[in-house]
């Protein structure tokens, strides 16, 4: 670690990045934008925008049921429930019982009430009260090592999905014509989400979690003609908004997580305007 941090000094010549916890905070972004800017292209030509966001607010719940079970590792809890709930949502989707939004709305308010109601007993909920906003500024070195595998495993299993994923949305009888298990598909890609929603809660927030996936890939969208072009730009858009959002919060001493969605958000209010003249 001290390695690369000796190569971001002579690469980063600035104020803001001469402190350990800071640079710390600049490579968890440069490592979780990306993977959420490409399952976030997904989501959006999939109509799934409020789908990270009940995985958000299931982040609670899973913590508290894993409290009620004794695991001790939360990360542990979040994955496991946030796979289940999200597993759960797309099947109960697929049944057709009703609206997509109306699922996913009724699954998000479950999980931040479950959540809520186990982690506030006795007045214990200040504990986990920053897995709200979330604090990138707390990253370890152990943590970006974890980052650092689920960045490229994240994009392999991106890559492998998306074509199927991409046909299914578009077509679903000529996706099941050509042999593909839209089912299991389906439940791959929502779990791949589950996964980068959860170990990235603790650095963005329940609450910004599902517009950090979301924006860079509407904004992207906003700008591109093809579906290559959708997934570098939103990566790029992702990256800047990190970086950017980073710096910004450092100077107005505020939270980084709300400052670079503000920055995603302001790429997305840029970019709207050439949307119909990209059309």
């Amino acid at each position: 670690m001290n390695v690369i941090h000796a190569v971001m000094d002579a690469l980063l010549p600035f104020s803001c990045f001469r402190m350990a916890f800071m640079k710390n905070a600049l490579l968890a972004l440069l490592l979780l934008t990306p993977l959420l800017a490409l399952l976030g292209t997904m989501a959006v030509n999939r109509r799934m925008a409020f789908f990270s966001d009940a995985l958000g607010h299931s982040a609670l719940a899973g913590v508290g049921l894993g409290l009620l079970l004794g695991v001790q590792n939360d990360l542990v809890s979040m994955i496991v429930f946030g796979v289940i709930w999200a597993v759960l949502i797309s099947r109960i989707n697929r049944s057709g019982g009703a609206s997509a939004d109306t699922i996913i709305s009724v699954f998000s308010s479950a999980g931040i009430a479950v959540g809520l109601l186990i982690l506030s007993r006795n007045g214990s909920f200040s504990k986990y009260s920053a897995l709200l906003a979330g604090d990138v500024l707390a990253v370890a070195p152990g943590d970006l090592l974890g980052l650092a595998i689920a960045l490229p495993v994240g994009i392999a299993i991106w890559a492998f999905l998306y074509n199927p994923l991409l046909l299914t949305a578009v077509n679903p009888a000529l996706a099941q014509s050509r042999g593909i298990q839209t089912k299991w598909v389906e439940y791959a890609f929502v779990s791949l989400v589950a996964v980068a929603v959860m170990l990235s809660i603790r650095w963005v927030g329940v609450l910004l979690i599902n517009a950090l996936l979301i924006l860079p890939a509407a904004a992207a969208r906003n700008i591109a003609r093809t579906a290559a072009q959708h997934a570098l730009f939103s990566v790029l858009i992702g990256l800047f908004s990190g970086v950017a959002g980073l710096v910004l919060a450092y100077y107005l001493d505020t939270g980084v997580g709300a400052a670079v969605v503000l920055c995603a958000a302001v790429c997305y209010g840029v970019t709207l305007p050439l949307r119909r003249r990209v059309r």
